[in-house]
């Protein structure tokens, strides 16, 4: 059976309630759609493998120059996105006319989606309606297989309409049978199409139940491990060092909150959605400390918790708030740092989030604790405080994570995308 068309994702009832206007493209709308994408944090072209309907707001349109929107509309073409639906009438007034012209040469697909409608009825309507195109083709003497865990997942990370018996159900068929007082851990894993990480870490973590899938743009698992009071220690420590053996270098990995398998279905979503959610900071927000060289980057959910408060709502929503917190606290590293090459901001964060310890912080920049000792002295002379001041710790170290989120911004912005959270 084929695949799902455009023409027939624009009929589903989500989509013709957000009352879309084809502005161009019209030549593709037979072209398959693989899935339709949306998400809190905008990477546009770097989270499609092709084949996806992209879903924005808008706001990565908004103050884009002309040149900028232009390179967003063909970055999209050349990863072969199925086409584009921007929402207009709040955060875009209108259509940019170049957006437009861009497609149209490209022969991209782009809607105007002229009435607010939830993302996540969209993209649980048509996602549905494609794993059960894909589904409804298979012979029936072949089994459930990946197609209906993803379902599943997708459903868990979307949080969908879903009751507990319905994800037991669903879970049982998919080979899914957290036991007694287990802990569920969601992980989300960039940067390849494939299973393999995942396999290799539950391997590794004594072959624990695990739901898995590729989707386009990242790895969706939920992993499963003894409760409390079994004597396997921390879940999330022993999940990250699992796939720091696992994974792939280049690779990014993402391990959500450690909940309860039997406290309901609602918590296993919290633990996909903060791996998901840590997974976009983790590829936008600049990392607070050096990564491991020719390793991949494993982060955790509580590791980026500051980051997710500060961007709690979006980060173009907390911009202004961000850069004000920023200056205000360190506006005089960062003026020194404009004039001289130095590390003054990174060598603060570093050495608040260890502790104020000299020989760790000396260790993970790669200086001497002599260099150390200058810069600190450096940064306590131009912010005129002493930074080991308990009662300023929790602002200092707040300002320096937000520096390196509003770097993370510009740096969206440079390749013409806005990020938001």
């Amino acid at each position: 059976m084929a695949a799902l068309t455009l023409r027939e994702v624009l009929d589903l009832d989500p989509v013709r309630a957000s009352e879309p206007v084809l502005l161009a493209g019209e030549g593709a709308l037979d072209r398959p759609v693989r899935w339709v994408h949306s998400s809190e944090v905008y990477e546009g072209a770097n989270f499609l493998d092709g084949g996806e309907l992209l879903l924005t707001n808008g706001f990565g349109l908004t103050d884009a120059d002309e040149e900028t929107r232009r390179r967003y509309v063909r970055e999209l073409a050349a990863r072969g996105a199925a086409g584009l639906a921007v929402e207009v009438g709040r955060s875009l007034p209108h259509m940019p006319a170049e957006v437009v012209d861009e497609a149209r040469r490209l022969g991209l697909p782009l809607l105007a989606m002229h009435r607010v409608v939830p993302f996540v009825r969209i993209t649980e309507a048509a996602n549905r309606a494609i794993v059960a195109r894909g589904l409804s083709g298979r012979s029936v003497v072949r089994p459930w297989g990946d197609d209906h865990t993803a379902a599943l997942l997708a459903d868990l990370a979307d949080r969908a309409a879903l009751n507990q018996p319905e994800v037991e159900a669903r879970s049982a068929l998919a080979g899914f049978h957290p036991g007694p007082g287990a802990r569920l851990i969601g992980v989300s894993v960039h940067g390849t199409r494939e299973t393999g990480a995942v396999d290799r870490a539950v391997r590794l973590l004594g072959g624990a139940g695990v739901l898995r899938a590729a989707f386009p743009g990242d790895v969706l698992a939920l992993i499963t491990l003894p409760g409390r009071g079994s004597g396997a220690g921390d879940p999330i420590r022993a999940v990250q060092e699992a796939f720091r053996a696992a994974a792939d270098p280049g690779l990014t990995v993402a391990v959500g909150h450690a909940v309860d398998a039997g406290s309901g279905w609602l918590r296993w979503s919290d633990t996909l959605r903060a791996a998901r959610t840590t997974l976009e900071l983790a590829l936008t927000v600049p990392a607070a400390e050096p990564s491991v060289p020719d390793g991949p980057l494993v982060t955790s959910a509580r590791a980026l918790a500051l980051e997710r408060e500060l961007t709690r709502g979006g980060v173009d929503t907390n911009r202004d708030r961000l850069a004000r917190l920023v200056q205000h606290t360190l506006g005089p590293l960062l003026a020194w740092e404009a004039a001289h090459p130095s590390d003054l901001v990174r060598t603060l964060e570093v050495h608040l989030r260890h502790g104020c310890s000299p020989t760790r912080t000396a260790a993970l920049l790669h200086i001497g604790r002599q260099s150390l000792y200058q810069r600190l002295e450096r940064i306590e002379s131009l912010l005129g405080l002493e930074i080991d001041d308990p009662d300023l710790l929790g602002e200092l170290l707040a300002a320096a994570c937000a520096h390196r989120v509003v770097r993370g911004m510009g740096t969206a912005q440079v390749r013409g995308l806005r990020t938001v959270a």
